[in-house]
């Protein structure tokens, strides 16, 4: 299952059923977990684990050096999920001592062509990266995020789960969960209602999410007095309250 053409190296530990294309080329540190396809022209370097069932396309560089000017060859990783589907000329780096030392996919994701997630980000489960949307250091994605072409996400900041950024996207701030984020700079455009119901969030729930929602951005609210009523009230479902300790977590601020 590796072509004659491709480039294993000595010390990469390879699964069953592995598929490696012609002219890739994987590195000594690289674990390749079972029925792995890894198309032509694939560079994988470092200490890089990639999962089960996960599909590579050509022209990517995966777990290459971070861009980071503070790396000195430090060792550092990155982990990707199963079940991973990452098209064309994707760059998916590895960690940095500074960062916590891993960059971590977990499962099930749909990465675009031209992709970039940098050194130490954490991305979740069920998450679709449309063409060119590209995280920068220390960004962490929630499960069930889309972001849309082109979007981009500033250092260190947190896009929550269930939440959608618009074609061209520039997000400086935390997006909250469930939320529709657009413009540059990025701002809420409600609720990701359309989203949610397709992940079979219920009438009850998205009326919650809506009156929270209300509540943070339309209110005319300060932050502080907008945590507090969303704290005093009694919701029913468990969607408000990871909203609620998004917003009172978060270190750069929330769009608004």
């Amino acid at each position: 299952m590796i072509h004659e053409r491709a480039i294993v190296e000595a010390g990469a530990q390879i699964g069953d059923n592995v598929y490696i294309g012609p002219y890739s080329v994987v590195g000594p540190d690289v674990k390749l977990q079972d029925r792995v396809w890894i198309g032509p022209h694939v560079v994988i370097n470092g200490d890089t684990n990639i999962g089960s069932d996960t599909r590579i396309y050509q022209f990517c560089s995966i777990g290459e050096a971070p861009q980071h000017l503070g790396y000195k060859d430090e060792k550092t990783r990155l982990d990707i999920g199963q079940r991973n589907l990452i098209r064309e000329y994707c760059t998916i780096n590895r960690g940095t001592a500074q960062g916590g030392g891993v960059t971590r996919i977990a499962n099930d994701n749909f990465l675009m062509a031209y992709v970039h997630i940098a050194h130490d980000c954490q991305v979740g489960s069920r998450t679709i990266f449309a063409n060119c949307a590209s995280l920068a250091g220390h960004v962490s994605v929630g499960d069930y995020a889309v972001l849309g072409g082109f979007s981009l996400i500033h250092q260190f900041c947190r896009v929550g789960e269930h939440c959608i950024t618009a074609i061209g996207s520039v997000c400086f701030q935390d997006v909250p969960p469930y939320v529709v984020a657009a413009g540059n700079r990025a701002s809420p455009h409600g609720v990701n209602t359309k989203g949610i119901r397709r992940r079979d969030f219920t009438d009850k729930d998205i009326s919650e999410l809506k009156s929270a929602y209300k509540i943070i951005y339309r209110n005319g609210l300060s932050l502080q007095d907008a945590i507090s009523r969303l704290k005093d009230h009694a919701w029913q479902g468990r969607y408000v309250p990871r909203l609620v300790d998004f917003v009172m977590t978060s270190e750069r601020g929330i769009i608004r």
